[in-house]
């Protein structure tokens, strides 16, 4: 049974203030912000940092550097859909558990190991070797090879793992046997999660539990949404998404969003059909922003169909945009010219530009922008 429909509109603002993007956090909880989403996509790393300088004041990138590497509260490793992210460290453990439930099956495939020119026998020789010589002292790529070899005597796996861009590496991130280190010079390095993070704990509850509530975590901040877009987000194919909603039979409903179907919490459906966000809000977020990831394909009232090219481009790469109250109105950018910083922004049509309110929210952006890389920056367009 369906619930009374909801508006894309509605649906927007309730996104918007769920990710942090209408009460921002400060500088002593800006964690949070980072928890609240679920992880920030780290393929780019001043991205990152941007993703969530959108969702607090009064940071900059060193914050998020020494809470990566001194103060060790995020941490930096593949999860979801195998793309390089930053979690709270305390929510690390039961991140990768829910992974591992969902994706272990799928990097035992013989279409994967075939892909990837690797046997599950050599797979399982990378994991002993981490186990056995992975500890707390970041040891760079090279270094992980040479000492993976050493204990395995698999000369055959010092080039698998030198060669590509880390694939062979990610089941045993989702394993909990590796993260990130402090990089040297241009090298990344790799530790121990278990043996780097403080507040490393490894959950109480089933990996079947930890799968769930990742669906159920993802319809309170993404939702409404169909299963289809929580595999996406996820990384997992339709059919293991469905079976994680059918898991929350009980606590989702289907509701109607302009028309179309989608689940919701059920809890939740009343405090969506509340929301609004304040007239001529903007915010800028950044490639790979969250907003932008999660987005589900049929978000029409976001993104206008035509103008779904200029965000969601070539090879995965999802560009800048502009909010403005909670609708993707164009792309920015930040270019050095000379000695100085300049905002560009292409808007998708002319009205948004024209509104003076708008341009006077754009102006506080970028007055954060400038503030978070502690230099001068001029607007254009």
């Amino acid at each position: 049974m369906s619930a009374k429909g909801l508006t894309g509109e509605q649906v927007a603002a309730w996104r918007f203030e769920r990710q942090g993007l209408l009460r921002r956090k400060g500088k002593e909880d800006w964690l949070d912000a980072v928890r609240k989403i679920g992880g920030v996509h780290a393929q780019v790393m001043s991205a990152a940092e941007l993703a969530i300088g959108a969702r607090a004041d009064d940071i900059q990138p060193e914050h998020i550097q020494r809470a990566l590497w001194e103060e060790k509260t995020l941490a930096k490793t593949w999860a979801m859909r195998g793309t390089l992210h930053l979690l709270p460290s305390d929510a690390m453990p039961g991140t990768l558990s829910g992974l591992r439930e969902s994706m272990s099956a799928f990097y035992r495939r013989p279409s994967w190991l075939a892909h990837h020119g690797v046997t599950q026998e050599q797979m399982d020789a990378i994991s002993d070797g981490l186990r056995s010589r992975l500890g707390s002292e970041p040891l760079t790529r090279e270094q992980l090879a040479e000492e993976i070899v050493a204990h395995t005597g698999h000369e055959s796996l010092r080039e698998l793992l030198l060669s590509g861009w880390g694939a062979l590496l990610k089941p045993a991130a989702h394993e909990g046997l590796l993260c990130f280190g402090p990089s040297q010079g241009q090298n990344v390095t790799f530790v121990r999660p278990e043996s780097w993070l403080p507040k490393w704990r490894e959950p109480a509850e089933s990996a079947e539990a930890l799968l769930r509530e990742a669906g159920r975590h993802y319809l309170s901040v993404f939702g409404p949404a169909l299963y289809e877009d929580f595999g996406r987000w996820w990384g997992i194919d339709p059919s293991k998404a469905k079976k994680v909603f059918r898991s929350l039979e009980g606590d989702i409903v289907s509701v109607p969003v302009d028309g179309r179907e989608a689940w919701a919490l059920r809890s939740t459906v009343e405090d969506i059909r509340a929301a609004s966000i304040p007239d001529n809000t903007v915010r800028l977020l950044p490639h790979f922003d969250p907003y932008t990831v999660s987005l589900s394909h049929r978000s029409d009232y976001v993104l206008a169909e035509q103008h779904k090219p200029l965000v969601y481009r070539n090879q995965g790469w999802i560009y800048p945009v502009v909010l403005v109250n909670g609708r993707m109105a164009g792309n920015w950018e930040l270019e050095k010219n000379r000695n100085q910083i300049e905002l560009k922004v292409e808007w998708f049509d002319s009205s948004s530009k024209m509104k003076p309110a708008v341009r006077a929210g754009l102006e506080d952006e970028a007055a954060r922008l400038a503030a978070f890389y502690d230099t001068d920056i001029i607007m254009r367009g």
